[in-house]
């Protein structure tokens, strides 16, 4: 296995000093040339190919009617808080026990005291993931956190000794929380971070961080520069490689010359130069990409249509000289406040049937071990119900899907069902108020997981995952490992 280049931490600190250099009255250049730094930055690789697939859960999911307690006593306790149960009362936004069978988990490790987990009714497809090919594991509650922390010590309100992920429950801080491991303003995510760290195992840099959903923090690194596409292929600069220009070719053509060519300014030349690439670069993607998958193969929604694109690109990846990436992709509409039961069935049923349908594409490409794909959102939700659906949270439960993952699993610490501030779990006081659960598992650890299987030396973690170093051994009567252990 290829592992990183070890003088990127000092390129890294060398363009982080040198941006901050660059706002003297050389900005423009400097940044108009980062991405040609990377290309220098470049160099061969090996034949292996590894690719991570962030899903952001955009609202913030609801977790704990996506992966449900099973057993009859949390089973009991779950129904209790938030209504409904067999019946479905008025109001109530628990899930019948009935309708959970055939989504029922069975880890190939049972979990303690009897503990089951069931996934939401309508994800039959990741179900199917988890039980029969044991290429999906579920890592319960999981989210920011800057130290290991009880509720007491959140209760005491000491920040210095306990400090706390800034601006809790706001939906746009704790996506950039969840993304960069600081809130709204932060300008590089972990999945950036990864990319620059990565650039040299890719012969064209500018393909290492890719999103299929528009501008994301996660993918932005000091280095690394996140390529956007649409599920339709690269952008096009239209005067330049889209159809005529007011209905003329020699319009079109004057006008590529005209913005490709050289100049005697030095920011008109980099303007020209930047150009060029973006054109060179739509030209790469859209030769990678080849022609879409036959119809069926993806399911025709927004996430299956944009990992369809991803699988695209993973099968030009020799194109576009890639042997790492990262990419982006994301749903919407987990807000729910309201109309909980009414509204996710379809959003967990879109999740589910994209990742399955994903992961079958990576089998057939020959790429299943070395593509991972896992889920992440705002925050998790209240157990308690507002009286149709749930408030912003903190911890939540996610989904890692690939052929190397270490499936039929449920890792993590199962969570106390309970909102009462008596519930304990070796130690680990579960909420801080209406079952919103602080998490037991950081982001930090859930990342860097992912990280090693990437690549990332275990030395240099610190670096992508900056909470980690707060991590490791047992605290507070909860065991924090540094790698969770999903991953083969």
């Amino acid at each position: 296995m290829h592992l990183i280049d070890p003088q990127a931490h000092t390129r890294r600190a060398f363009l982080r000093r040198s941006g901050q250099l660059a706002m003297a009255g050389s900005a423009l250049p400097f940044a108009l040339n980062l991405a040609a730094i990377g290309e220098a930055a470049a160099q061969a690789a090996g034949d292996d190919y590894k690719a991570l697939v962030c899903v952001f859960l955009f609202g913030g999911n609801d977790y704990a009617n996506t992966v449900i307690t099973y057993d009859d006593t949390s089973y009991n306790a779950y129904s209790a808080i938030r209504g409904g149960g067999a019946g479905q009362t008025a109001g109530g936004v628990a899930i019948a026990k009935a309708d959970l069978t055939p989504t029922l988990l069975t880890p190939t490790t049972p979990l303690a005291d009897g503990r089951q987990y069931a996934l939401h009714p309508s994800m039959t497809e990741l179900a199917t993931l988890f039980n029969t090919d044991a290429k999906a594991a579920v890592q319960l509650n999981v989210g920011p956190l800057v130290v290991p922390l009880t509720r007491a010590q959140y209760n005491s309100g000491n920040r210095k000794l306990y400090p706390v992920p800034p601006k809790l429950f706001s939906h746009n801080d704790q996506q950039s929380t969840w993304q960069s491991s600081s809130p709204e303003g932060s300008t590089v995510g972990w999945g950036g971070n990864l990319g620059d760290l990565m650039l040299g195992q890719n012969t064209n840099s500018l393909f290492t961080c890719m999103s299929v959903s528009g501008n994301a923090v996660f993918l932005s690194g000091d280095t690394a520069l996140q390529y956007q596409v649409s599920t339709g292929g690269a952008v096009r600069i239209n005067s330049v490689t889209g159809g005529n220009v007011y209905g003329s070719s020699t319009v079109k053509a004057a006008m590529a010359q005209m913005v490709q060519q050289a100049r005697g300014h030095a920011l008109e030349n980099e303007y020209t130069k930047v150009t060029k690439r973006a054109v060179d670069a739509e030209g790469s993607v859209t030769s990678a990409i080849g022609s879409a998958f036959s119809a069926g193969t993806f399911p025709a929604t927004g996430l299956g249509n944009q990992l369809a694109m991803v699988a695209r690109l993973i099968r030009g990846r020799a194109t576009l000289g890639a042997k790492r990436q990262v990419f982006f992709v994301s749903m919407g509409g987990f807000d729910l406040h309201d109309n909980l039961i009414a509204n996710q069935p379809g959003l967990m049923k879109q999740l589910s049937d994209a990742l399955a349908a994903f992961y079958r594409q990576t089998v057939a490409l020959g790429v299943a071990d070395k593509v991972t794909a896992f889920t992440a959102s705002d925050f998790g939700r209240t157990l308690a119900s507002n009286g149709d659906g749930s408030d912003h949270g903190w911890g939540g439960h996610h989904l890692i899907v690939g052929g190397a993952v270490k499936g039929k699993q449920i890792y993590g610490t199962p969570q106390v069902v309970s909102i009462n501030n008596d519930s304990k779990l070796a130690g680990y006081e579960g909420h801080v108020g209406q079952g919103r659960l602080i998490p037991s598992t950081s982001v930090d650890q859930y990342g860097a997981t992912l990280a090693s299987w990437f690549g990332v030396p275990v030395g240099s973690l610190e670096s992508i995952l900056p909470n980690l170093r707060n991590f490791g051994g047992n605290v507070n009567g909860i065991n924090y490992p540094k790698n969770i252990g999903f991953m083969t």
